[in-house]
Parts: C-alpha cells; structure tokens; sequence
C-alpha cells in the first residue's frame, strides 16, 4: 500500500483560538510531515527521513486543511458582479433569471465543472452548495463531486410561491423530489444532501410542512436556508407568517432548526431569536462579501458567539464577490472592526478550517490535519506576488504571516491542493495548460 508524505510547515487547529497568545488552540510543526495512504491522514508530525514513502516538499510553504464554505449557491457562479441595489432586487433582476436556464439539457453539467474548477483553484475542498428547483442541478452537482472524490453537501431548492412559475416547484413535487434525491446521493461517495427550502418569503407553509416532514425522515441529512439577510426581506416574512413572532419563529413553528440547520446571514436577530439558535444548536453562518455587496447588514459575531450561537463563515457565491476563503476572511475582518470586534488571525484560519467543520458537526472527518481524517489539504504561499514577498520579507511570526495571507492573498496564494490525497490543483492546471 502506497504511502505519501508531504513535508512543510505544517499548521492545524484543535480548539478555537481565545487569542494571539492562545498556542494551545493549534498544533504548528516548523518542518513538518504529513503521512497520507489511502485518502486518509495516517501520521502528522515533525518530518523525519522514511523509506518506501513518496515524499513530497512543500517547504517553505504553510500546509493546513483545505478551506470549507458553509453556505454557497453554484447555481448562481455566473450571475457574480452583477449590479443590483439590494437582495430582493437582486434575486427579482438577476438569479430567479439566471436559475432558470438550469431546466436545459446541458446547462447545469457545464456550470458545475466550471464551479468545482474554481473551488479548487481557491483551496476550498468541501462546500455547502444550493443547486436550483431542478433536479437535473442536483444530479451535476453531485455527479461532479463523486468525479473529484470531493466530500460536498447540497440540495434542490424548494419554492412554490413568490418566483417566476419557471422556477416554482408545490409542496408535494418539492417533497417527492428531495426524497428521491436523499435516496439517490445522501451517503454516496462523500456526498452529503441538505433539505433546503430556499426562505420563508419562497414557501409557503404547506412547503414548510413537508420540508419538516422530510426533516423527520432524514434526521441525518443537514437543512439550510436563509435568515434575517434584508430588513425588507424581514418585513415580507413576517407579512406572510403573521402568527410567529419573529423570522426565526417561522422556521422553529416548522421544525425545520437543530444542530444540522445552516442559517446564511443571520443578521438581524433579536434576542429572542439569538436564544432559540443557541438552544437548538442551529447555525448562523457569517457571509461578509454578500452583506457588504447587498448592503444587507453586519454581521455580530461577539454577540451571537456570547450567547452559544454556533457560527460558520461562508462566500456566499453568486451575491458574494470571490469563491477565494483568504478574500471572504479578509472582508470578515473589515466587517468586525467596523463593529469593534477584532478578529486576530488565527480565528479567522480556524473558522475557515475546523471551526466550520464544527458548524457541520463533521470534525474527526475534515477540517484538520489529525491521524483518521481525510487527506483534503492545501498549501500556502505568502510570497504569492510581488506585494505579498515584499510584505513578507519583513515579517516575523506566524500571525503575522497568517495576516498576510488573509489580507494579500488570493486564488495565487495556493501553491496545492490536495483532496483525498491527491493532488488537484497542478492537476487542473496541467489540463488548462493542455
């Protein structure tokens, strides 16, 4: 059996960071091995010489898992950058548009290859994806996952009201076909399915009945949709469910929160809402380049954290800005200081490592470089560019170097990545280059 070590300067999280001095929260190796067979994380260490292994250098660079994204949409990777003055507006002029070419023969297969493409060149290894109403956009996206062994959570998005007809699914063909898409990939290959009713405003309750009845069902597959985005997203939610008290109360009437629920944005809650989440263990996950893009709001992250939210951070492609996890932390940073929350870097490489393998209750499988979990990795330059070596020549220490990356970097700062031990990155750029 065939064994690879990948020798670097090697750095993994165990706990979340408390702050700059907090060196228990991570494991750090300065010339570092990782011994992989088979897919799996075998040994992580100080490197030391080993017949009968591939060894491949790395060094000087950092290696650490590869990055997750907790809340995305592929469907969506083609509308980036388009110009819209808020998310209703947004979704109304560009998405609802761009998610219908998803019912061509073709379409989705096409935009998926090109998604996971990009995922890859931005270091992301594992996603957490909306597909559209169709169920042709769910069998591309994880059709080309299993193509990359790349573990990934989707799901078909169910709406039935307050969209183009094109798009609208009911109640029972929403519950029939994300049955039969549990049935086909929950469980297959690394693929992991999500029940997603899009949000309120999309659903009607009917909808939510059957999302909770599904919900039921599937215990263990994840839920995710949005809350608390848009004030005037907010307002329409509570016109059309009058009797909860608040947003979240219209997904708590249903069932629909629990450890495996991912709320995006999660902005505007009150206190009432800030207890049920940290209650249910549900998951607020954080999107700075779409808030910012949307103007949607900033996102509390002390708060929710004090109160036991759970938290997870995200692009949020196609309303965020960059598939790139080092440009999402970097706007992440920009959003906490305008709140007066500072963020040292050594939390934002955690969130985007195991602290979201944690939103997804997946640590021990991913998000860090420890005997067992999978192989899925990346290596990092922080001399990239020309900025960033001129930058780094007058560092000297690993947040500082950390920082860098987070500030500077972008899809050139990933030197590698790896899934499942493989190689993936240089592999796709040889294709290209062919």
């Amino acid at each position: 059996m065939s064994r690879t070590i990948l020798r670097g300067r090697v750095l993994s999280f165990v706990s979340e960071p408390q702050g700059m001095d907090d060196a228990g929260s991570y494991r750090y190796w300065e010339d570092g091995a990782i011994t992989i067979e088979t897919g799996k994380i075998i040994a992580v260490g100080d490197f030391v010489a080993t017949d009968g292994a591939e060894i491949i250098d790395h060094r000087p660079h950092l290696i650490l898992p590869g990055f997750i994204d907790t809340h995305l949409h592929y469907v969506q990777s083609q509308i980036m950058a388009s110009y819209a003055g808020s998310l209703l507006e947004w979704l109304n002029t560009y998405t609802f548009v761009e998610e219908q070419k998803f019912s061509q023969q073709g379409h989705a297969e096409v935009v998926a290859s090109a998604f996971y493409d990009e995922l890859i060149r931005h270091g992301t290894t594992t996603a957490v994806a909306y597909c559209s109403s169709h169920p042709r956009s769910v069998d591309a996206f994880f059709g080309e996952a299993e193509k990359r062994n790349m573990l990934m959570v989707g799901g078909k998005v169910m709406m039935d009201r307050n969209a183009p007809e094109a798009l609208c699914d009911t109640a029972q063909s929403s519950y029939d076909d994300t049955k039969m898409l549990i049935e086909r990939w929950h469980g297959r290959g690394r693929g992991l399915y999500a029940i997603s009713p899009r949000f309120a405003i999309t659903s009607t309750p009917q909808q939510l009945e059957a999302a909770r009845a599904l919900v039921a069902e599937h215990p263990d597959c994840y839920v995710q949709t949005h809350l608390s985005e848009n004030d005037a997203e907010i307002s329409l939610s509570m016109q059309l469910y009058p009797n909860s008290p608040d947003y979240t109360g219209i997904y708590e009437d249903y069932g629909l929160l629990g450890p495996r629920t991912l709320l995006g944005h999660s902005i505007h809650l009150n206190h009432r809402e800030t207890r049920v989440l940290a209650e249910t263990g549900s998951v607020a996950v954080f999107c700075p380049t779409s808030n910012l893009f949307l103007g949607s709001g900033l996102f509390d992250r002390e708060r929710l954290s004090k109160a036991g939210v759970r938290i997870g951070v995200a692009t949020d492609i196609g309303g965020g800005t960059n598939f790139c996890m080092l440009r999402t932390l970097d706007e992440a940073y920009k959003i906490l200081q305008l709140r007066g929350q500072r963020m040292n870097p050594f939390a934002s490489f955690y969130m985007a490592t195991l602290g979201n393998a944690g939103a997804l209750s997946l640590e021990g499988t991913i998000g860090a470089i420890a005997p067992g979990n999978s192989a899925d990795l990346i290596v990092l330059d922080a001399a990239a560019t020309p900025a960033m070596a001129l930058r780094k020549q007058t560092i000297s220490s690993l947040a500082e170097e950390l920082f860098l990356l987070q500030t500077l970097g972008d899809d050139r700062s990933i030197a590698e990545v790896y899934v499942a031990g493989a190689r993936a990155k240089s592999v796709l750029s040889g294709l290209a280059a062919s």
